[in-house]
């Protein structure tokens, strides 16, 4: 590819969903946004992406924050995508596709040219903060703009997502979470939980081998967050427990309060998230809600067991989705 014209991207949402803005500018050139009143940030970062290509002529890179947007390009979600029919890996509709589909239509036009460039987001790069905030103002104001040069008269930029929790060993953190006892043959040892563990750790394995500083978060729950903690130890992978509060193990049986507290001592490092244990049963979800947001912050992908009918676990998987994209979610089965 020949040197071309270089477009920053960035999509912005007031609430997710919420009032969303994108925008995409040119280093001391052309720029434009836009608005959608109900809309994700995902999307927002999409519209971003699509619009500069659409409106950019002749060989182009796109530098983006948004991981969902450079990793569809650079490790080829969308050739899997097309050949199951726009299934994802967990064979459900991908979202997004209406944006997703004009974006990849374009780029597989001309092969040689776009590129794609990560940009760690709210990391002093001038541009990057630059369209951080033509599409927070586009999103607050629910207006877009364009010119032919930046513009000086910009609001503020949107607020920074938190630099991962210090208490997390540096390295590719992967959260690992699913189903309770009941969905995975019962709480005693049985097929089904062995089962899933060997996959659990068929996947570490294969990770590992592409990330080895990979480290495995795990809340240490019964079911399937020990189960991801016994295939990390398997699979030789680091893991790390994240407690919502301080010795939730405290009802259990005693068989299930040993075997925690071995994970728990075998874990490279500790995170405990509230500093007192809840008094009520309310509290306590509020405070595992707590900690279910904090995994989606810190991590960079996930492994879920699920069933595809619970609830609660779905829920979770479409938040980590939201957060990290969707091919960077593995759904196992039960089994």
């Amino acid at each position: 590819m020949s040197e071309g014209t270089v477009a920053y991207t960035d999509g912005a949402c007031l609430g997710n969903p919420g009032p969303g803005g994108w925008a995409w500018a040119v280093p001391g050139g052309r720029f434009a946004s836009g608005a959608a009143e109900l809309t994700t940030n995902q999307r927002m970062e999409v519209n971003a992406a699509l619009e500069a290509v659409a409106t950019i002529d002749g060989p182009l890179e796109v530098v983006s924050d948004s991981t969902y947007v450079v990793n569809c390009f650079r490790d080829r979600w969308w050739e899997g995508w097309i050949a199951r029919g726009w299934l994802n890996k967990a064979k459900k509709p991908v979202a997004n596709r209406d944006l997703w589909e004009p974006l990849i239509d374009a780029v597989r036009a001309d092969p040689e040219r776009v590129r794609w460039k990560w940009v760690k987001g709210h990391s002093s790069d001038v541009m990057n903060d630059l369209v951080d905030r033509l599409a927070v103002e586009a999103a607050r104001t629910q207006e877009g703009r364009a010119g032919d040069r930046p513009p000086a008269d910009l609001g503020p930029a949107d607020t920074p997502r938190a630099d991962v929790d210090p208490r997390v060993p540096v390295g590719r953190r992967l959260v690992v979470a699913g189903h309770r006892p009941p969905a995975l043959g019962g709480y005693d040892p049985n097929p089904i939980a062995d089962a899933t563990r060997a996959r659990m750790v068929e996947v570490l394995v294969a990770k590992r081998q592409l990330h080895p500083d990979l480290v495995v978060l795990t809340g240490l729950g019964l079911g399937a967050e020990q189960l991801g903690a016994e295939a990390a130890a398997a699979a030789g992978v680091r893991y790390v427990a994240v407690l919502a509060y301080p010795d939730p193990h405290s009802v259990w049986p005693s068989a299930a309060r040993r075997r925690f507290e071995e994970l728990l001592a075998a874990a490279t490092a500790r995170v405990v998230l509230q500093a007192r244990p809840p008094t009520t049963k309310q509290l306590a979800g509020a405070a595992l809600r707590r900690r279910d947001a904090w995994l989606a912050r810190n991590a960079h992908e996930g492994l879920v067991v699920h069933d595809g009918h619970d609830a609660d676990v779905g829920r979770f998987v479409r938040a980590l989705q939201d957060a990290l994209g969707e091919e960077e979610v593995w759904v196992l089965e039960p089994g």
